[in-house]
């Protein structure tokens, strides 16, 4: 396969970057967000972003030029601190697929790729983004220029087992010969209460675009390898978005078929990316490829394989969690100031107080449960 076969989710390539930077600048939704950004006039605008440009020829020369200055304010303005730990096991030369917790829409992978420069890796990673947020051409655009590949959302079974293979087949492409590495999420969309658990079908697509068929325990075996699947966990002081999540599951509990609108992904995105998240920690653990070399596959029934693997993502992310005092005090149970003015913060048609604030408790107690679980097991 070449890099041609995937022009419909893939990245922009080098020689592709002008022109779709051309296309940002030319969009009216985009001028007008800028704007708040740049109160200048539209051409001196345009003409400082030019020039800055120059010399922008890859996606990641546009992480660092412009998403760089940009994550380390957002450090700054809506964090209280960060820290990050990759064991030196992890080449800092060499291609991962950093699978971790959900913790924010933008922010997960953009700290990420701004800590793993920082650390001494070669590449960024690329992106794993659903369909469901690139509402607006101008935001298709940027995150295609951000090192973003786009995850087809809401099609029919017999679409979505087309859309799996095809990103799958991409993801062992950019790993194996891109030489790229990527960040995806254990599981579409963000675990609401905080009870991280890595998907099987997540597991099940990476399987479709192996260098094997993956039919067998081994050849699954061989094409998850493949992937060189680095477990990460990702864990805020607090949640900006905790109030709004427990509003989500008031508003389901009481109004018969509610899903939130398209402008709720945007609100989210807003609050999640500017909200104060107290101290932010990132820690990887080790490429699981050693522990996949342990396994037996002649003892393993297929059917067991992707649960197996599927636990093992979990302990390693678990274990790997920062734990906060908020976190104690919602295991606990202790009275919690912090937890209270979140369930303030609610706005809903008649607030069901105590739902709201079991809502929002179990969020933070999620973590330590799975944390004190995972490292007491051998």
């Amino acid at each position: 396969m070449t890099l041609s076969d995937f022009d419909d989710i893939r990245p922009y390539s080098e020689g592709e970057m002008k022109e779709a930077f051309e296309g940002l600048l030319a969009d009216r939704q985009f001028d007008r967000i800028l704007s708040g950004f740049l109160p200048l006039p539209k051409g001196m605008r345009n003409g400082i972003l030019r020039l800055l440009f120059i010399g922008v020829k890859t996606p990641q020369d546009f992480q660092i030029r412009f998403m760089k200055p940009l994550i380390y304010y957002l450090f700054r303005k809506a964090t209280s601190g960060y820290s990050y730990f990759f064991p030196e096991s992890l080449d800092r030369r060499g291609h991962f697929t950093f699978m971790s917790n959900h913790r924010d829409i933008v922010l997960d992978s953009a700290f990420l790729d701004m800590l793993m420069l920082k650390d001494g890796f070669a590449k960024t990673v690329e992106i794993a983004i659903g369909n469901n947020l690139l509402i607006y051409p101008w935001i298709k655009r940027f995150v295609r220029m951000n090192k973003s590949f786009v995850v087809n959302r809401g099609l029919t079974p017999k679409e979505m087992l087309r859309s799996s293979v095809h990103m799958s087949q991409y993801m062992h492409f950019a790993i194996n010969e891109k030489g790229e590495n990527i960040w995806i999420a254990q599981r579409e969309g963000r675990a609401k209460d905080s009870d991280d658990r890595t998907q099987e079908s997540v597991l099940k697509m990476l399987n479709m675009g192996g260098p094997t068929a993956g039919k067998t325990t081994a050849e699954i075996i061989a094409n998850l390898r493949h992937m060189n699947i680095v477990p990460l966990a990702i864990s805020y002081e607090y949640d900006p978005c905790d109030y709004l999540k427990a509003k989500e599951f008031q508003c389901k509990r009481d109004i018969p078929g509610w899903k939130k609108a398209k402008q709720d992904d945007l609100v989210n995105m807003k609050i999640g990316i500017w909200g104060q998240k107290g101290h932010v920690h990132y820690q990887a653990a080790e490429c699981i490829n050693g522990w996949l070399d342990t396994l037996d596959a002649e003892k393993i029934e297929k059917a067991d394989i992707f649960r197996m693997v599927a636990e093992h993502i979990d302990h390693e992310i678990h274990k790997n969690y920062r734990i906060y005092p908020i976190n104690r005090d919602a295991l606990e149970g202790k009275d919690n100031a912090y937890i209270e003015s979140r369930v303030k913060m609610v706005d809903v048609e008649n607030p069901d107080a105590t739902f709201l604030r079991e809502k929002i408790t179990a969020m933070y107690a999620n973590p330590l449960r799975n944390y004190e679980r995972a490292t007491a097991e051998k």
